[in-house]
């Protein structure tokens, strides 16, 4: 493995992590994890505008770089290496989201400024699409019953049964900010167990 003789301190050290996380280190994980997500978080929320999509994408994003962590190359820091998956999920998330979006032009004058878009949005679905998110679902429970009971019930509401988080916080009894945490914590543990299954997170 050929690495940059110009890597800064801090990329050798990730570089140090990278290598252990690749032999099953869970610690190494988890230290990328902490030296990164925020960082991924904020790119991603400047991204999407939206707290709760910049949360999904940044598990989406630790989970596909974990997983193809093998894939790694050190001729570049390993933070360029995970803020590109990051964006590019990011790009993708936000081009499905565009696609369902049909787009109908107003006006029929050459003046773009004062055509008012008319937005309809499609709902036919997608036969291979659904299907692929059934077999996700399946995979997912599974993987999700291996969490312990408060941590899957947190999960189960917010991506079974799409409960917002005030939902969630009054069904539980529980005030909201325990419950971002908790769930950040459940998406955490249900990620690590993710990297190590073969299912595709996107």
């Amino acid at each position: 493995m050929e690495v940059n003789p110009n890597l800064s301190d801090k990329a050798k050290y990730d570089l140090d992590l990278v290598e252990l996380a690749v032999k099953g280190d869970q610690k190494a994980f988890a230290e990328l994890m902490g030296r990164y997500r925020d960082a991924i978080y904020f790119m991603l929320l400047k991204m999407v505008n939206n707290k709760s999509d910049a949360e999904d994408l940044t598990i989406e994003a630790f989970g596909k770089a974990f997983k193809n962590i093998h894939q790694y190359s050190p001729n570049y820091a390993f933070s360029t290496w995970l803020f590109k998956i990051a964006s590019n999920n990011c790009i993708d998330f936000l081009r499905k989201k565009r696609n369902n979006i049909v787009s109908i032009d107003g006006g029929i004058t050459d003046d773009k400024e004062n055509d008012q878009p008319i937005h309809l949005k499609d709902e036919t679905p997608d036969p291979e699409e659904h299907l692929i998110k059934q077999q996700k679902k399946v995979l997912m429970r599974t993987v999700v019953k291996k969490l312990k009971p408060r941590y899957r019930i947190l999960i189960e509401l917010r991506y079974f049964k799409e409960f917002s988080y005030e939902e969630i916080a009054e069904e539980l009894d529980l005030p909201l900010g325990t419950v971002k945490a908790q769930l950040f914590r459940a998406r955490e543990l249900l990620f690590n167990t993710l990297k190590n299954s073969d299912i595709k997170l996107g």
